[in-house]
């Protein structure tokens, strides 16, 4: 086996489902101390599932059951890493006993403000020079939302100056493919595995939208403002503690109406004004030298402590 073989001084699970417990199982065997990454809050994912299709006391007795699942599981390893504060006061208070809340990072030689203009890096990726361009980065699914962004844009069009870059795939790929023939206003790059590629998107919009509601972090929006374009999305969700630019025009509901109006609100701002003010904080905050001197920190003082 590649674990007996290689020897590691730890090993990390970031899945919390049959990869965690066997983790777990090869880590007892081998005296190899074992920690979490807990980066999908699933709990509350399986929440708004139960919640959608049945009633009564279902969604209480599948929240009683994921707790119990969680602290059972994480309570067998060293310590879990979570993306936010706010996280790690959740589990703790679940039962979770060793938490460490330990910030993602952005490779900021790559997501950075782009030495050229907006309209010529525009015209090199076939996106109109004349619009406002909205981009939105990530998995095309329930979970993220994007029915809410779709049908936000969708009410931006009586404005029609405004065009939607969306990037990434999913299941719900065939709100995107309706929403091109209606709109005539959206380019969709399904998939972008280039990191510099991916960087030339965000540069060339003027607004990156989130219309998450249960991210534990929301990478893709530090690797937006470290690029220069600020993001606009709905209120409370873990990811506000990472919007270096100021919140109040936000969404404060998560309907298509206050999105759509929420857009049109920081659309009238200096977007690159607070671009280069929220590119320069995620320089300063976020850069992956830094998350990984703490990431490493927390790996020392585990095999000390396991070693003891």
């Amino acid at each position: 086996e590649v674990l007996e073989r290689e020897r590691p001084d730890i090993i990390e699970s970031g899945d919390p489902y049959q990869l965690a417990w066997k983790a777990v199982a090869s880590g007892r065997g081998l005296g190899i101390p074992v920690v979490g990454f807990y980066h999908s809050h699933f709990p509350e994912a399986l929440l708004r599932t139960v919640a959608k299709f049945t009633g009564g006391i279902a969604p209480a007795i599948a929240g009683d059951a994921a707790r119990r699942y969680v602290k059972t599981l994480y309570n067998r390893l060293e310590t879990t890493f979570v993306p936010s504060p706010a996280l790690a006061t959740l589990l703790t208070s679940w039962g979770v006993d060793s938490v460490d809340s330990i910030d993602l990072g952005v490779d900021t030689s790559v997501f950075q403000p782009s030495s050229g203009s907006k309209e010529t890096l525009r015209r090199t990726l076939g996106l109109p020079t004349d619009k406002k361009v909205l981009i939105y980065v990530g998995r095309l699914a329930p979970e993220k939302n994007v029915q809410t962004l779709f049908a936000a844009f969708q009410l931006l069009q009586s404005r029609g100056d405004c065009h939607l870059l969306v990037v990434g795939d999913g299941t719900q790929r065939s709100q995107v493919e309706r929403l091109i023939k209606r709109t005539g206003a959206v380019s969709w790059v399904p998939y972008c595995s280039n990191p510099s590629e991916l960087a030339r998107l965000y540069q060339a919009a003027d607004l990156f939208v989130h219309p998450g509601i249960q991210e534990t972090f929301g990478l893709v929006t530090l690797e937006s403002q470290a690029c220069g374009t600020p993001v606009v999305g709905i209120r409370g969700s873990y990811m506000d503690r990472i919007i270096f630019s100021d919140q109040f025009a936000w969404a404060s509901e998560n309907s298509a109406e206050s999105l759509s109006e929420a857009i049109q609100n920081k659309l009238a701002f200096d977007l690159r004004e607070i671009g280069i003010t929220v590119s320069e904080a995620v320089r300063k905050n976020y850069a992956w030298n830094q998350v990984f001197d703490r990431i490493f920190g927390v790996y020392r003082r585990v095999i000390e402590n396991y070693l003891d």
